[in-house]
């Protein structure tokens, strides 16, 4: 059983990067290039290995395994959520260098969501233990689903979501700077308060993390059933990612047939889960090869079938 005071540690270092970011690296808004993000990334992806050696050195072999395999199935499963979030910024005219702040209270929302979701999820498994089954049974589902899905383009001004938030907010034609909200008085609008296209963003970006939570949280749950490990290594993954968005946004062309190797994990875990329930249990270190194994092989053939291919153009 974790104590108080270690998930004391964890918030206590996730707000000191958050504070960090905002308040120092990003206290004036501007453009991120490539080799910002992939500095920043590389520090957000050193600050969650290093908390997974902490794991280690705290629960043991067992749980550093565990986290270190939730963290990597979490990072890779959130390439996709980039592809969608370069739409949102694409469709919405959102400025790059107004593209940060969104991220930033995107996150805060992220883990205020993935708590309650997460919480949910555990309080199901202590209750109902055969619940795993049908997490495993969904996570065949949608790896089967993303192995034979067509390659289609996404209009963000015609799905669900946008058409309902534009339909029910106060939303202004224009951005002002970097203002999710003005007084409609002060711009020659209705009296009260308006929201912006970039608020309009964030509302976007938040729900598009909700939708690709429905598959990470039970990808985790598939591995361990410890909310500390499930929680942290989420939200470790995620800092990282948000960091990571700028580099990977200019050269998400380059990944198209990593969505197969994710495919395969999510049918990997799927089975793992049910070869649980024949008494045939996946050793960790297995199970963390074999994910990064395939995940690996995904990447590298993606770079290798996308050699020389430009960025399309938005």
């Amino acid at each position: 059983m974790i104590e108080l005071w270690t998930w004391g540690v964890f918030a206590a270092v996730v707000l000191v990067l958050l504070v960090f970011d905002l308040g120092v690296l990003h206290k004036d808004s501007h453009e991120i290039g490539i080799k910002e993000s992939l500095k920043l990334s590389a520090f957000y992806i050193s600050a969650g290995l290093l908390f997974g050696a902490y794991v280690w050195w705290l629960k043991g072999p067992q749980a550093g395994l565990d986290y270190y395999t939730g963290f990597l199935v979490e990072k890779s499963l959130s390439m996709d959520n980039v592809f969608v979030i370069s739409l949102i910024f694409t469709s919405l005219a959102i400025p790059r260098e107004y593209q940060h702040r969104v991220l930033f209270w995107g996150i805060l929302g992220a883990i205020v969501m993935r708590a309650i979701m997460i919480g949910i999820g555990a309080a199901l498994v202590h209750e109902f233990s055969w619940i795993l089954l049908i997490f495993g049974a969904f996570l065949l589902f949608t790896g089967v689903k993303m192995l034979f899905a067509k390659d289609e383009e996404t209009d963000i001004k015609q799905t669900r979501m946008y058409l309902y938030l534009k339909r029910h907010l106060r939303l202004t034609d224009d951005l002002h700077g970097s203002r999710f909200f003005v007084r409609g008085e002060d711009e020659g609008l209705k009296p009260g308060r308006w929201v912006t296209p970039l608020f309009l963003a964030l509302l976007m970006v938040e729900g598009a993390d909700l939708v690709f939570a429905v598959d990470s949280i039970p990808a985790i749950f598939a591995i361990t059933q410890d909310p500390f490990i499930v929680y942290t290594s989420n939200i470790f993954a995620i800092l990282g990612l948000r960091a990571l968005y700028f580099a990977l946004a200019a050269m998400v062309h380059r990944f198209h047939y990593l969505k197969y190797a994710l495919a395969v994990v999510l049918i990997f875990i799927g089975v793992k889960i049910g070869l649980v329930y024949l008494e045939i249990k996946i050793p960790s270190l297995v199970s963390l090869t074999v994910t990064f194994g395939l995940l690996l092989a995904g990447v590298l053939y993606s770079l290798h079938k996308t050699k020389g291919e430009a960025a399309p153009h938005a």
